[in-house]
């Protein structure tokens, strides 16, 4: 390319860029979830540019002062409050993304949309299916743009699998087999508010066996009912350390879901398989790159195939490196807010491939189940309630 059409082409970039109005954002928490959003909004314009809309950073609200005055200046913010009402009230902010402790989900995410602003609530929704129900009731009836912050359904093999299931490749589903397995919860010192239930609603439950909820009804379709058991281990702790459970989905599929933060030597293992009558498909959040698959028509298979999910074919590809370059695990927030904001600039809705706040509330309602089946012993059908 010539200088002088680079040159050209520069300037049509920046004039396109320039048309993209801003929108003011507003974060609740600092610490992990807080920094999660904080860097996938700086790091936006990188992998999308021009974006659907330039993220301001306002303002970020934390209970500790000092803390949360130092993660403005690291993240960019241009000022800090204790008080998260501050963000509610403040007229330059159009975007909450709540990404506090479980026990501020419900008011500030709630009088954030009355006040007109979008949300953006991480997961789980609320500390029961009650609260989600309550949150997405009063978020829906604000007629604001909403997401519940389930990030599994941006990873590319993910999405990569969504797709080849839309296209028949794995034909009727039959199982949907899923684990999520930690080992950091044998120490009740680290992020101790996880152990709080006033703070967490719930353990293992809400922290890890969501994401699977909302991966099992993402992929396969929406739970009918479920039977569990659900186990805490460590003495006096007042959440669940892990939960075993079956369900069966309204499609006739079978599946088993596991989720637990005691599983010595497992970091951050969510691994799931999914078998049908054309194929199967399996992944595993260590190998967040790829996707293996079996295509019962191909005679020539001996297995599964792995496929590295990084070709310019491949979901998210605009977003990302060269073919062979991998992406992170903070990658799956970027992409899940240039959707967001793609659904507030009217580029596009948020469901199916976001999840809304209704999803957020669903998923809540089977993990209740949960707990209801192992408290009775008995098979619990879900009833999902409506507005």
């Amino acid at each position: 390319m010539s200088d002088e059409k680079a040159k050209r082409t520069g300037a049509r970039r920046h004039e396109a860029a320039a048309k993209v109005p801003e929108i003011g954002v507003g974060m609740l928490g600092y610490a992990f979830m807080g920094k999660a959003h904080s860097s996938a909004l700086r790091r936006l314009a990188y992998a999308a540019w021009p974006p659907p809309l330039v993220p301001r950073l306002v303002a970020i609200a934390g209970r500790n002062a000092e803390q949360v005055a130092g993660a403005a200046e690291r993240f960019g913010y241009e000022r800090w409050t204790t008080d998260w009402r501050d963000l509610v009230a403040d007229p330059q902010i159009q975007l909450l993304s709540n990404g506090g402790p479980n026990s501020l989900h419900a008011e500030p995410t709630i009088a954030a949309a009355e006040a007109g602003k979008h949300v953006l609530c991480e997961k789980p929704l609320g500390r029961s299916a009650e609260e989600s129900y309550e949150i997405w009731r009063g978020v829906a009836a604000a007629e604001v743009k909403h997401m519940c912050g389930f990030n599994y359904r941006f990873v590319p093999a993910v999405r990569l699998a969504r797709e080849l299931i839309e296209a028949g490749e794995v034909g009727e589903i039959r199982h949907f087999r899923a684990r999520y397995m930690q080992d950091w919860g044998v120490d009740d010192t680290r992020q101790a508010w996880r152990f709080d239930p006033e703070q967490a609603g719930s353990g293992a439950i809400g922290d890890l066996a969501s994401h699977v909820v909302d991966l099992a009804r993402f992929l396969v379709g929406e739970i009918g009912s479920v039977s569990a058991l659900v186990r805490t281990f460590v003495p006096e702790r007042r959440v669940d350390d892990a939960v075993e459970a079956t369900v069966e989905f309204h499609s006739g599929a079978i599946g088993t879901i596991e989720a637990t933060r005691l599983a010595l030597g497992r970091r951050n293992a969510f691994q799931w398989e999914i078998n049908g009558t054309e194929g199967s498909l399996a992944f595993d959040l260590e190998r967040l790159n790829e996707l293996r698959v079996f295509r019962a028509d191909d005679l020539r298979a001996r297995g599964f195939k792995t496929v590295l999910v990084t070709e310019p074919d491949h979901p998210f590809a605009e977003f990302a490196w060269p073919p062979g370059h991998i992406v992170g695990w903070g990658d799956t927030f970027v992409y899940e807010f240039h959707h967001f904001l793609s659904a507030i600039a009217g580029e596009r809705s948020v469901a199916p491939y976001g999840a809304t706040l209704e999803d957020g509330y669903r998923a809540a309602e089977v993990c209740d189940a949960f707990v209801s089946s192992s408290r009775s012993g008995r098979r619990e059908k879900i009833v999902y309630r409506t507005l």
